[in-house]
């Protein structure tokens, strides 16, 4: 067995092994039940154990308001764009591929709780049904390989997908989606087959990484050689970071997350307003115009590069940008739509100052 497979099987998964003060055994063993707890030794020892709000602690260990179903297990409409199990269409020029429904961490804020961890009804189990789909539809430029984590595949999965995607002439590109450098960079830092395999298929199509951090303290020396391997081998590395209450919602923590991302060669393109998942709404999404002025705020620590990122919503028809506001109105813009009437389309909202997301016709809502 590989060696990171030997550290994910002796991952955290039982709250009891630890206890912090104020924790109710009773409810989160409630929590647990519904949403797993899963946590890699090595993002375990960042928690410090002192601070009852510690953001590291947030991200991982099982939090009371799990139990809150207010919001939504679906709120982007995943399940009205699948075309076969674990395949989404929903923009036309990318493709997204549900992998697995594994992960290295269970995060409390994941936006697929419904199925990570739990449920393998919506995963990716027919490759040639795929790739026949993907090379049918032309108009698709790039594939997003996600899950659950891609890294989660084992290295002769990860090859099948590439050795098929890499022949089909019209993608432009690959993406996989991973958190790997963040909760666990042991599965790239241990093991060479992977960046090897990763080097060679570069040269054959582009190959992008997509990750997420949330908090500068999870920018350890551990993550930083993990993104410095990749990059060796041919990959850029893309952030995609989410607005988190109580974790990155002050300017100074979320500029030197942002700013030391483009220190280690990560690009930090999208900044996301936290979707309102139910189990995660209650403890973790801020109000749209929190979230902008954050950003407003934040702005002025960046440097230029770090500048670059657009703040999104991802709703159900549309990756949406927060561009701004104008008397007592928010501007938005479709920095990607559904549908072709959205196209490049701004609008503004009156400002609701309880308001955290946009319903299906994008009102305002709490």
């Amino acid at each position: 067995m590989a060696s990171w497979k030997r550290k994910w099987k002796h991952s955290v998964k039982d709250f009891k092994v630890v206890s912090w003060q104020n924790d109710n055994p009773e409810i989160l063993e409630d929590v647990v039940k519904r949403h797993p707890m899963e946590i890699p030794n090595y993002y375990f020892n960042l928690i410090d154990s002192n601070d009852p709000n510690d953001p590291i602690r947030k991200l991982s260990y099982p939090n009371e308001f799990e139990l809150n179903l207010d919001g939504s297990y679906d709120t982007s409409g995943e399940n009205e764009n699948t075309k076969m199990p674990g395949l989404q269409h929903k923009y036309k020029t990318t493709a997204l591929v549900l992998t697995t429904n594994a992960c290295f961490m269970y995060c409390r804020h994941c936006f697929r709780k419904r199925m990570v961890g739990i449920s393998t009804d919506e995963i990716n189990n027919r490759l040639i049904e795929t790739v026949e789909y993907l090379k049918e539809h032309k108009e698709i430029n790039n594939v997003l390989l996600s899950g659950g984590d891609s890294f989660c595949l084992s290295n002769k999965q990860i090859n099948d997908y590439l050795e098929h995607l890499t022949e089909i002439e019209h993608l432009d590109f690959i993406r996989f989606g991973t958190r790997a450098p963040v909760v666990f960079p042991e599965r790239i830092t241990s093991d060479s087959e992977l960046t090897d395999m990763l080097k060679s298929y570069n040269k054959k199509k582009r190959i992008m990484i997509v990750t997420q951090f949330n908090h500068p303290r999870e920018l350890t020396e551990e993550a930083a050689q993990s993104i410095q391997l990749l990059k060796e081998a041919g990959m850029s590395v893309n952030n995609q970071t989410v607005i988190l209450k109580g974790v990155n919602d002050e300017p100074e923590v979320l500029a030197a997350l942002l700013n030391n991302l483009n220190r280690l060669g990560v690009d930090p393109y999208y900044v996301f307003q936290c979707r309102p998942v139910t189990a995660v709404k209650t403890g973790f999404q801020k109000t749209l115009i929190s979230s902008y002025r954050l950003v407003e705020e934040t702005r002025p620590l960046l440097n230029g590069l770090s500048k670059r990122f657009r703040l999104i919503m991802s709703h159900k028809r549309g990756k949406i940008e927060i561009v701004g506001t104008h008397d007592e109105n928010m501007i938005f813009k479709f920095h990607q739509a559904k549908h072709g009437e959205d196209q490049e389309r701004i609008f503004m909202v009156p400002i609701l100052n309880e308001g955290q997301w946009l319903d299906d016709d994008l009102n305002m809502i709490e």
